[in-house]
């Protein structure tokens, strides 16, 4: 993992075990430095999932506002993540069928689900106004950030 990655999951972990914010900051500042510190997180949120409806909710995040505030599962790339349980890494979003567009602007996406206790309660959402902006170096930092992550909800 390269320094940048190296740095953003310590001051990730520093902002996850503060004791003067809640949760829900937490979460917010976590969106808000990938946001500000990788050039090409043009947003960078969270969504969580309400098992007995089906559906994603919005949670923190930082970027343009987006209306999509509720996902029903299986459909767009979150939807689809929330089924698979697997990190969807999206290198060119016009090539998805079942894509929903939050911008023009954007061009990928990565989505990676968050498992607490072996279940899957919601994921981060990534989308980048670049093309192929994502690679296999994302994805791990993602994965090991959500597993960070997961500590806020045991």
């Amino acid at each position: 993992m390269n320094n940048l990655y190296q740095e953003l999951l310590v001051a990730s972990k520093a902002i996850l075990e503060s004791n003067v914010l809640d949760r829900t900051e937490k979460l917010k500042q976590v969106c808000v430095l990938l946001n500000e510190k990788i050039a090409y997180y043009d947003w960078v949120g969270f969504y969580f999932a309400v098992p007995e409806e089906r559906v994603l909710h919005l949670g923190p995040y930082s970027g343009p506002e987006t209306d999509h505030t509720v996902i029903p599962f299986g459909k767009g790339i979150c939807g689809q993540v929330a089924v698979s349980n697997e990190t969807f890494l999206v290198e060119d979003v016009t090539a998805q069928d079942n894509y929903i567009a939050c911008s023009i602007t954007v061009k990928s996406e990565i989505v990676v689900p968050l498992f607490v206790d072996g279940v899957n309660i919601g994921q981060i959402d990534i989308d980048s106004n670049t093309i192929n902006a994502f690679t296999a170096e994302d994805q791990s930092f993602l994965e090991l950030l959500n597993v960070e992550i997961a500590k806020l909800f045991i």
